[in-house]
């Protein structure tokens, strides 16, 4: 039903979403019963932690492109959970394309950015590249750094002139 109602395509994503409410302790499982889940904390106090960030359009997961940026609504969440202190500088895609599937990132996710933090080695990124937008893996190999793809079937992305990350 919780499926049903978010349109997600995976039974495991409402669930998921149910077992991370359950560990934050907002929900509770009922003792001997199947699909049985009581409210502990009132949703009000919930909503207070709630932000709103802003969509920014698509980024491609893929091949770079430089299709220009439009805001399209905004996602709501609990800063908190995802380690993140929203604010003017935090903002989010929609990923098109397939090149993260092996950091279980997919066509159609949302990924929530905060700019100007410092990347480490391994950190996904948003990043123009040559003047073209992607989502990829960054990397710092003997001082130099490049994007990586997280599927076999597309090449590390090498800046020819520069690599800003956004």
């Amino acid at each position: 039903e919780i499926a049903a109602h978010f349109n997600y395509k995976s039974m495991n994503a409402a669930r998921d979403h149910v077992q991370a409410l359950i560990r934050k302790g907002y929900l509770e499982q009922m003792p001997n019963k199947a699909r049985a889940l009581k409210i502990i904390e009132p949703l009000r106090e919930m909503r207070d932690r709630l932000v709103d960030i802003p969509i920014y359009g698509t980024i491609p997961a893929g091949f770079a492109s430089n299709d220009e940026q439009e805001g399209d609504g905004c996602i709501t969440v609990d800063a908190g959970s995802l380690g993140i202190k929203a604010g003017a500088k935090t903002f989010a895609l929609k990923v098109r394309g397939d090149s993260m599937i092996g950091r279980n990132i997919c066509e159609g996710d949302i990924v929530v950015c905060e700019h100007g933090s410092t990347p480490q080695r391994g950190d996904v990124v948003a990043a123009l590249i040559d003047n073209e937008n992607t989502l990829k893996t960054f990397v710092r190999e003997n001082g130099k750094a490049f994007l990586q793809a997280e599927n076999p079937d597309y090449p590390e992305l090498i800046p020819t002139t520069e690599l800003i990350i956004q």
